[in-house]
């Protein structure tokens, strides 16, 4: 049944704990799976980064990764060999015990025992992991190889880089011992469980549930949720899981069916409501102060950020958002045609002075400034006026002047039934200018603009760096175009 002589791995192990069903069917019907997406190959990719980048803390060591995945059991021959070839430091060494198969990211000799240390992108040590070292240490220790300790090493979120990354600073480490040793009753039960259910002929029925996403996302979701309309109870905003799933057993599937009885807030109600009726909310006086309080030349203004796990410029921390790019229409009085100016770091260099002066440059010194989901560019603005102490007052001047254009979509001032409870800017620009979409750009959203940006930091093709470049500015001036067309809207309806 398994691969290379293997019924379960260790990724196999933590998909069976939290479902039967994704387990046997990434064995039985593994070309059902989901097409994995940018995002999640991204975090997969930054988890390899981030293990390979943790081997310098224990320098020298030798590598015992296979040539492919089909291939460990020339990871396990090697890593025996190397184990009883006195080899101080091995990564990726590769174990088998009782049908199960596990890779250590570090493996470091300690007299006539050793130490395992497990490397994780994060920034904490979560249950999961815990469960993942606990198979660990069943495993290495099944196989006859002692382990006097075993550590999980994450990301410290704390770690300011100045100069040179200091890897003693960056990565955290932490013994797991105790609870791992805790957890082996639980993990010696549930590898003969999964092993029944690896080996099974038929699908274990399991229905969807909280698991589905939890601890990780799914990637069987396609074949289990394909009964699940596109839009259900389980868009309702801001309603608990696990009254979703409520409604979903009982039968309610359906945001119009949801019995009037159904204990919902007040916006959830609303929601509900205009999907029967189909007809929304439009406060004309609210939106009509919400327009008169706005001072022209009008901003409207996008940035555009990414998150390197490992921090790569001084003064910079892991998972800080970093701004690269910022998009501006300016709106000199009512109704008239906005100019535009657009930024876009050259990747390498730390964005971040450039971006401040091009950005103040662009702003002015009056009129407000118009951002969706104002939390965002005001964090951003004030860690710059943090890190810029002398562009302090300036930067501080910006964020006085902004406002939220979300604001009158939060309130519920207007609210269409296609906005489906949301008053993210994806879900209110078809509701309300149906002719603009994102869906002919090769960027689309801010996650693959921060993907495509990170990309260029190793591209080295001139030709496909311009196209990438070109794809980004497209995607941040559509979406402070797409402001200036909301507010077009609102502007009409509050003179109404």
């Amino acid at each position: 049944m398994g691969r290379a002589g293997h019924v379960l791995s260790k990724s196999t192990f933590i998909r069976g704990s939290q479902c039967h069903k994704s387990l046997w069917l990434y064995k039985h019907r593994y070309q059902t799976r989901d097409r994995i997406g940018p995002e999640q190959q991204a975090i997969f990719d930054r988890g390899s980064m981030v293990g390979r980048l943790a081997r310098e803390l224990f320098p020298g060591g030798v590598d015992a990764s296979p040539p492919t995945p089909f291939q460990y059991e020339r990871s396990v021959a090697q890593t025996a060999e190397l184990v009883g070839g006195r080899t101080p430091v091995i990564y990726e060494a590769a174990f088998r015990h009782e049908g199960v198969l596990a890779a250590m990211d570090i493996l470091v000799r300690d007299g006539a025992s050793f130490r395992a240390f497990e490397v994780k992108s994060s920034t904490s040590i979560t249950e999961t992991y815990l469960l993942d070292a606990a198979l660990q240490y069943f495993v290495i220790t099944g196989s006859g190889v002692p382990l006097a300790d075993i550590s999980i090493v994450c990301i410290n979120p704390s770690y300011v880089r100045r100069g040179r990354l200091d890897l003693f600073r960056l990565f955290a480490g932490a013994s797991v011992l105790a609870e791992v040793l805790g957890l082996q009753p639980l993990v010696v039960q549930r590898v003969e469980e999964l092993s029944r259910v690896a080996r099974a002929k038929e699908m274990p029925e399991v229905p969807i549930g909280p698991h589905c996403r939890n601890p990780y996302p799914c990637d069987f979701m396609g074949t289990c949720w394909k009964g699940v309309p596109d839009y259900s109870v389980f868009d309702i905003a801001r309603l608990e899981e696990e009254k979703k799933f409520e409604l979903y057993r009982s039968g309610v599937v359906s945001v119009a069916a949801v019995p009037d009885s159904y204990p919902l807030s007040d916006r959830q109600r609303l929601q509900v409501q205009a999907e029967r009726s189909g007809e929304g909310v439009l406060d004309l006086r609210a939106i009509a102060e919400f327009v008169g309080s706005l001072r022209y030349p009008l901003h409207f203004l996008d940035f555009e950020t990414f998150q390197p796990a490992v921090p790569l410029f001084d003064r910079s921390s892991p998972y800080q958002q970093i701004p690269f790019q910022f998009s501006l229409h300016r709106c000199e009085g009512p109704g008239e045609e906005p100019s535009h100016v657009e930024y876009l770091a050259e990747a390498g260099a730390d964005p971040r002075d450039s971006f401040t002066d091009a950005l103040l440059s662009a702003v002015g010194g009056t009129g407000s400034i118009l951002v969706y989901n104002k939390s965002f560019e005001v964090g951003r603005l004030t860690e710059l006026a943090e890190l810029f102490v002398e562009r302090a007052p300036s930067i501080e001047g910006i964020i006085e002047r902004v406002v939220d254009l979300m604001t009158p979509f939060q309130r519920l001032d207007y609210y269409l039934p296609s906005m489906r409870g949301s008053y993210s800017i994806k879900r209110v620009l078809p509701a309300l200018v149906p002719e603009l979409s994102y869906d002919s750009l090769a960027i689309g959203d801010g996650t693959a603009a921060a993907l495509a940006y990170l990309g260029l930091l190793e591209e080295r093709d001139p030709a496909r760096r311009a196209e990438v470049r070109r794809q980004l500015l497209d995607y941040c001036r559509l979406d402070t175009y797409a402001m200036v067309q909301i507010f077009e809207v609102l502007r009409r309806a509050g003179k109404s």
